[in-house]
């Protein structure tokens, strides 16, 4: 049985894939956190890093859809995706790790200033920041994701914190 508490946190994770507040998830909401991004850090949507963004969006929106979309109507209700973190990955997180993995490999190469693999903490507070989390909270989940301390966030760190968030274990 789901309890309230876990039906509410996933209800949450929801509301941030809902980029634009309709109510449902769909292809516009990847494409809109892809463009959100790229502004962020001021690159170009035809550029390859913008390209793979857009690519990693695209993939994260088909993997999430191929999961929850179960009428098949190109849109993800709360409803069809609470099912679907609940039946399909809650007790999976890796599953959705690799869903995941191509939009923040891209994410964090837009992110990546200096191009050594890795963003610095505060610019990986930018990103969650463009991606719609409030600034506080950003700002310390940056800091959280940082686990061997060396002030960057790399794909190792990111993409399982990524999946757990996602998945959200009771």
């Amino acid at each position: 049985m789901v309890s309230s508490e876990y039906g509410r946190r996933i209800a949450a994770r929801f509301a941030t894939f809902d980029q634009d507040g309709n109510g449902y998830i769909d292809r516009q909401d990847f494409n809109a956190a892809a463009k959100a991004l790229l502004a962020e850090f001021a690159v170009a949507a035809r550029s390859d890093r913008g390209q793979a963004l857009y690519g990693g969006a695209e993939a994260l929106w088909q993997g999430m859809a191929g999961i929850a979309d179960r009428d098949g109507d190109q849109r993800i209700t709360r409803e069809e995706f609470v099912t679907a973190a609940v039946k399909r990955l809650r007790d999976n997180p890796d599953r959705f790790a690799e869903i995941a993995r191509p939009f923040l490999h891209a994410a964090l190469a837009v992110a990546d200033a200096d191009g050594d693999g890795a963003v610095t903490v505060p610019d990986t507070a930018r990103v969650l920041t463009a991606l719609g989390v409030p600034g506080d909270t950003a700002r310390s989940v940056a800091a959280a994701l940082d686990t061997d301390g060396d002030g960057k966030v790399g794909e190792a760190e990111a993409v399982p914190a990524f999946a757990r968030w996602f998945t959200v274990p009771e």
